[in-house]
């Protein structure tokens, strides 16, 4: 691990950005989300506690813990050497459009608001559908301006009052407004992104990012590619992970949990960011 803090230091990376997957964040289901814009601090309070909990009990299981990157972070600082921190970013982890470009919008928001140096770098890692947060953020940082348009009218509803005109999400604007300044956010900061499992949901535009780096493990069966899991024969296959990484191959398009319908701003959102994911 020092060699590992030697290799970053020599890259000038400033940052490790740690990001869990699909259902072990703040709000997996999706109900605190709604309660959250009608009482934000009771609402932050109980994600915080949800994430706790999860943490507990799925440990590192497409998940980062604290303690895991306390120990990463530790492990790899050299003396004499600028700091490098290693971070949780969370999200609320939904299985839908929705709830992965929110996540997108809010990694933005982290990263533009660091007091980087020009040339010097951040390193992102993300668990399965992490990864397609990433995809949505590079297509936003490097998007032309219809581009940006588009995504931002299709989820108006989810941060704007439809008539009222009110924004009960003011990061999305804020986000929105960078975006449109033609002040491109991290434009003279590389951003190095890994992605452990992440199915194929969306694609990534080659501006957005430095460099990319996929690992995706099946284990090769003749007759398949490589890129390909065996179809489990039975249960047990899949909780023992006999073929490789499932999840990776199953969360493909078609995969997507329907938002709570009592957070009908949410649903239709998401119903509209289908139209152009």
């Amino acid at each position: 691990m020092r060699r590992v803090g030697q290799a970053l230091s020599a890259a000038n990376v400033a940052v490790v950005y740690l990001v869990h997957g699909t259902f072990v964040g703040d709000d997996a289901l999706g109900l605190l989300s709604g309660f959250s814009r009608f009482f934000p601090h009771a609402g932050k309070t109980l994600r915080q506690m949800s994430k706790r909990l999860t943490d507990r009990l799925m440990g590192d299981v497409g998940n980062y813990t604290p303690q895991f990157a306390r120990r990463f972070e530790e492990s790899i600082q050299i003396p004499d050497r600028p700091h490098i921190p290693v971070r949780r970013f969370e999200w609320s982890s939904e299985n839908h459009h929705i709830g992965r470009a929110d996540g997108a919008v809010r990694l933005i928001a982290e990263l533009a608001s660091l007091e980087l140096q020009p040339g010097q770098r951040v390193s992102l890692w993300g668990h399965s559908h992490a990864g397609n947060v990433f995809a949505l953020a590079t297509n936003l940082l490097s998007g032309d301006d219809e581009t940006i348009k588009r995504f931002f009218d299709a989820a108006r509803v989810y941060y704007r009052w439809p008539l009222l005109g009110c924004i009960d999400l003011p990061m999305w604007r804020r986000v929105r407004l960078l975006l449109e300044s033609h002040r491109r956010p991290l434009a003279e900061n590389p951003l190095d992104m890994v992605t452990f499992g992440t199915p194929i949901r969306y694609g990534w535009d080659t501006n957005g990012y430095a460099k990319l780096l996929h690992f995706v493990h099946h284990r090769p069966v003749a007759g398949l590619p490589d890129y390909r899991v065996a179809f489990p024969k039975q249960l047990d296959d899949v909780l023992s992970a006999k073929g490789g990484d499932y999840v990776q191959q199953l969360g493909i398009a078609g995969t997507n949990v329907a938002p709570v319908p009592i957070w009908w701003r949410t649903w239709l959102a998401d119903h509209r960011l289908d139209r152009i994911l």
